[in-house]
């Protein structure tokens, strides 16, 4: 039996779900904040209970993308080398230090609000940061350059959910200019599932993840993709991006302050 709060978590997923087939944005800038502010939900629990979520619903388009060979290996590699450890390093500090209560809350909100506010700019202005600070064609970051940067990440997805695929995508936009977007596209997603699913676990640790939550958010999410996907083709991506780029602004000054 369903219950009215599993029905709208259901609906919640599915209207996350159509905004991400409708638009690209990562499901981290959105599920997070909308379980946060429109359920109450406790921000770790959230930020838990979403990185599993999005690994999860990433999955299936590595393999997309693999089949099409949109995903540069040696890139998510390097990447992964730092976020991955990052992430793991986050975790134990936590767990280490016994970070909790209003404290943990704290934290988590701040760097939810700047991975928001983060976001909304990089979807805003991706295009214009692109031209100003792209690199030479040809040009190839050192591996040292990436793992630091996967560090980066990788403690700031694990505090907020919010960055894997945004603000992953706009790092390899920048130092890889001669990589086709697919391949951009692809490699983002392909890093984003296991940095997301080791955060996620390393919450499950914590005791920060409601399974009922994750399963119900799944059932309305996944089919909802692939409609709004379809509808997506439809209607200008520009325009949509501009309402959602603002709207995580607005949200990301409200956990910041």
């Amino acid at each position: 039996m369903v219950s009215p709060l599993d029905l709208l978590y259901i609906l919640a997923g599915a209207a996350v779900g159509f905004i991400i087939g409708l638009t690209g944005v990562g499901g981290g800038s959105l599920m997070t904040p909308l379980l946060v502010l429109g359920f109450n939900v406790q921000p770790a629990i959230a930020v838990g209970t979403d990185l599993l979520y999005a690994a999860i619903t990433k999955a299936s388009g590595v393999w997309s993308h693999q089949k099409l060979k949109n995903i540069n290996w040696q890139i998510v590699k390097n990447l992964s080398l730092g976020s991955i450890p990052g992430s793991i390093i986050c975790i134990y500090v936590i767990k280490r230090f016994e970070i909790s209560g209003e404290v943990f809350e704290h934290l988590i909100s701040i760097t939810l609000g700047f991975m928001l506010i983060l976001t909304s700019v990089v979807i805003l202005f991706k295009e214009t940061i692109s031209n100003r600070f792209k690199k030479p064609a040809g040009y190839n970051p050192s591996p040292l350059v990436i793992i630091s940067l996967g560090v980066i990440l990788g403690v700031l997805v694990t505090l907020s959910s919010v960055g894997a695929g945004a603000i992953g995508g706009a790092i390899l936009l920048l130092l890889y200019p001669s990589l086709r977007t697919r391949t951009i596209v692809g490699t983002d997603i392909a890093h984003a599932v296991p940095l997301t699913a080791v955060a996620g676990l390393g919450h499950l640790q914590l005791g920060n993840i409601d399974l009922s939550l994750l399963v119900s958010l799944i059932i309305g999410s996944l089919p909802a993709i692939y409609f709004g996907t379809i509808v997506g083709e439809k209607i200008p991506e520009k325009t949509l991006k501009y309402i959602v780029a603002t709207i995580l602004f607005v949200i990301g000054i409200k956990f910041a302050i």
